[in-house]
């Protein structure tokens, strides 16, 4: 039977490892019992979920920049709904920034992975060539 700790765990589930109940911390999760607890999540887990604190890839993504911009941010720790809310509402210089260079980096990204998907089928359709 596969094991994984905690902190484990709390990144596959997407929730803030010390805001998870104390039997969660102190022991370790079966691959049965984290498909237990994503198939059917108990109350703790669905209010993490919806509340918060979120662990920063959360934060980032809900705020649609990377972690190393909430870093620049100054944004270090933990956030609830509602501060990521109010972060969305009111939307300060630097969180404008990151998001503009975060959206040019994910634009360059799928360019690059339309060109080599082009690149790869042009190789695959010379290739079929060579065969016949």
């Amino acid at each position: 039977m596969q094991t994984m700790k905690p902190t484990t765990a709390a990144r596959k589930l997407e929730v803030y490892l010390p805001a998870t109940p104390e039997s969660f911390r102190e022991g370790v999760v079966t691959r049965d019992e984290l498909a237990a607890l994503q198939a059917d999540p108990p109350a703790w887990l669905q209010e993490l979920r919806a509340n918060g604190p979120h662990p920063r890839p959360v934060v980032a993504a809900r705020l649609r920049v990377s972690i190393s911009g909430l870093a620049r941010g100054g944004i270090t720790e933990a956030l609830t709904t509602a501060e990521i809310a109010e972060l969305q509402e009111d939307a300060p210089q630097w969180l404008r920034e990151e998001r503009a260079g975060f959206a040019e980096v994910k634009r360059e990204e799928a360019r690059l992975a339309q060109a080599k998907a082009e690149q790869a089928a042009a190789e695959a359709g010379h290739e079929a060539g060579q065969q016949d």
